[in-house]
């Protein structure tokens, strides 16, 4: 009985195990991600690299916390290079970790792409909002509405264009910002200008009804939990509208969720009328964040989209480095 008992239970552990295997990946690089921020959180402050990102290249300041609420959360960092032009396009960054965790400092959500475009004359704001369970998704997307007002608001001061905004996001980040793009209408009644476009890196949680209605991985509950109408009014493929602003939907082939949602999201915003793309990359869900930035053809074509959406955002972009590593 002892033996036949034990085989039970190592079957159920199995069972469960595979039960689990889709969404290991990005529940994996979750884990990762909580580690990273924690080690961030815990580090002192001494000076512009004291946030665990590392030494900054040359000629780059961050102003750091500046506020765009009363909660602790509602903070932003501004990374501005020295020698950058007036008007300077500005890169808004919404970190993810499943709506719970996750920090605008972590290293995976700063670090390259900084390297990469404030050097070239881009403003880069990385956002922190509240987070489960203090605040649901769609008061995180309120949250991440009002920086972006506030942001807009202050850009000038900054050196920036409150007009050259690209919103930019990854996982539940880009859930985030896709709610926000696909009824911009929303935003901008509450103080947001319009703004060029978006880029969401791995989101695989564009169509929360599809994913609430199916087996899903537990964390989505108490992202999301039991009732329907809060799943359509989070769900960004169920909000969309005719106004959606430009989207690159970026996503990882190594995930059996993320690309076919990012095709589904697209066809229906582009059915709208809207202007969206999808860009497939064989990374991992970390890597979609951590690895945009550096030399390559994902940068490369993620940076043609970009360049794309205004003239002033391709002049930028093509403007020769002013840092290092």
């Amino acid at each position: 009985m002892g033996i036949l008992r034990s085989s039970f239970v190592i079957f159920a552990f199995l069972t469960s195990f595979i039960s689990q295997a889709a969404a290991a990946g990005p529940i994996r690089d979750l884990l990762m991600e909580h580690k990273t921020t924690q080690k961030s959180i815990e580090s002192p402050e001494d000076s512009e690299s004291s946030d665990g990102v590392g030494s900054l290249p040359q000629g780059v300041k961050v102003l750091r916390d500046i506020p765009y609420g009363q909660d602790g959360k509602h903070r932003m960092d501004v990374y501005i290079s020295r020698d950058a032009r007036k008007g300077a396009p500005v890169i808004f960054m919404v970190h993810g970790g499943a709506w719970r965790i996750g920090d605008k400092a972590s290293r995976a959500v700063v670090e390259n792409k900084v390297s990469r475009w404030v050097a070239r004359g881009f403003i880069f704001v990385s956002v922190n909002y509240r987070l489960l369970p203090n605040a649901d998704p769609l008061q995180q997307a309120e949250d991440v509405a009002r920086a972006l007002a506030t942001a807009q608001a202050q850009a000038v001061s900054w050196g920036g264009n409150s007009s050259k905004f690209i919103l930019m996001g990854h996982s539940a980040g880009a859930h985030l910002v896709a709610l926000l793009g696909a009824a911009p209408s929303k935003a901008i009644g509450v103080g947001v200008r319009p703004w060029l476009g978006a880029i969401l890196l791995d989101s695989a949680a564009l169509d929360v009804v599809q994913i609430m209605e199916a087996k899903h991985a537990r964390f989505y509950n108490g992202a999301f939990g039991n009732q329907p109408a809060y799943w359509r009014s989070a769900s960004p493929f169920h909000v969309l509208t005719a106004s959606a602003s430009p989207l690159l939907a970026v996503c990882s082939t190594r995930r059996k969720d993320s690309c076919s949602e990012a095709r589904n999201f697209t066809a229906q915003a582009t059915s709208l009328g809207a202007h969206a793309k999808v860009l497939e990359q064989n990374l991992s869900h970390r890597e979609i964040n951590e690895n945009l930035g550096l030399p390559g053809a994902y940068t490369q074509a993620v940076e043609e989209f970009m360049g794309s959406l205004d003239a002033a955002v391709m002049e930028t972009l093509t403007t020769p480095s002013t840092g290092t590593h």
